[in-house]
């Protein structure tokens, strides 16, 4: 008897064409990747750009608009497109950290719950029902008397670490649905063990699960770690977007004076536009991931 030949794995240069095709059948998604590396470009370099401290200028207070200043000047007459693009680093590097740590332990704990059931699933949930309960602004406000969170990688462990829970209850649900096909009990009856099957076999199932997760997350975080320095409730260590908010709220009186607006609008459509590339590069990732969404396209 003659077996067909088993069906060739694709090479990497058609999943690089068909990558390629995913991103460029919608123009949003192509701003969405475009928005992403420049911000990306932007937390990289930009300190490289504007090296030193940010210079102050008395005789420059609230400058308008001009070919020395693209986006004006703050209260202090320092550059506010400088500011905006120092500031970049933290914001990313942060949220970045945040949303790998968090991506990380919760699938991780998701996983082995969904997987193991009994004993395990009840010991691993009660954990992160405990994460999903904990008060993470008073929790950052007692931290930051120990921290001060002058290092990106401090702010980000923090908030990864408190903010696992939901991809661990999420990813969980996946495996459990997960845990009862095919696969996984030809791979049981094999006698492949727990570790193969958990890596080898369910990871990679639930990974475009996690990545999807993981964008979101960055989004999350970014507005996380912005409102903790607009409320003023960590110290103005670093040079970021959310110092820039405070100070143009409760320093550069923005409510009261028109000109200081450029101080105000700079990081909030920086935020805005890095939430929007997000969103719409996800939907370029929801496709290459989901085989019926290809089907239909």
């Amino acid at each position: 008897m003659t077996f067909p030949p088993a069906p060739a794995a694709p090479r990497p240069s058609s999943r690089r064409t068909r990558t390629l095709r995913v991103l460029t059948r919608r123009p949003g998604r192509v701003v969405g990747l475009g928005i992403i590396t420049l911000f990306a470009l932007m937390a990289a370099f930009g300190p490289l750009l504007y090296p030193g401290t940010i210079a102050v200028d008395p005789e420059a207070v609230y400058a308008p608009p001009s070919a020395e200043h693209w986006l004006g000047t703050d209260f202090a007459g320092s550059d506010v497109l400088q500011e905006v693009v120092v500031g970049a680093r933290y914001v990313l590097l942060t949220a970045a950290v945040a949303a790998l740590v968090a991506a990380a332990v919760g699938t991780l704990v998701g996983l082995v719950a969904g997987f193991r059931r009994g004993l395990a699933d009840s010991g691993l949930m009660r954990v992160t029902d405990f994460v999903l309960t904990l008060p993470g602004l008073p929790l950052l406000i007692v931290l930051s008397t120990l921290w001060s969170f002058t290092s990106a990688f401090q702010m980000g462990l923090v908030l990864g670490a408190t903010g696992w829970g939901g991809i661990a209850r999420a990813v969980r649900a996946q495996t459990l649905s997960l845990r009862e096909r095919g696969f996984l009990e030809a791979a049981r009856g094999l006698g492949l063990s727990q570790r193969h099957i958990l890596l080898r076999e369910l990871l990679p199932n639930i990974a475009p699960y996690v990545a999807m997760n993981l964008l979101l997350s960055v989004i999350g975080f970014i507005g996380a770690e912005v409102a903790l320095f607009f409320l003023g409730v960590v110290p103005f260590s670093s040079e970021n977007w959310g110092v820039m908010l405070n100070q143009a709220v409760f320093s550069g009186g923005v409510m009261s004076s028109p000109e200081a607006l450029t101080y105000l609008l700079a990081p909030l459509t920086c935020i805005l536009l890095i939430t929007l590339g997000i969103v719409l590069f996800m939907d370029a990732v929801d496709e290459l991931f989901n085989p019926r969404l290809r089907e239909r396209s």
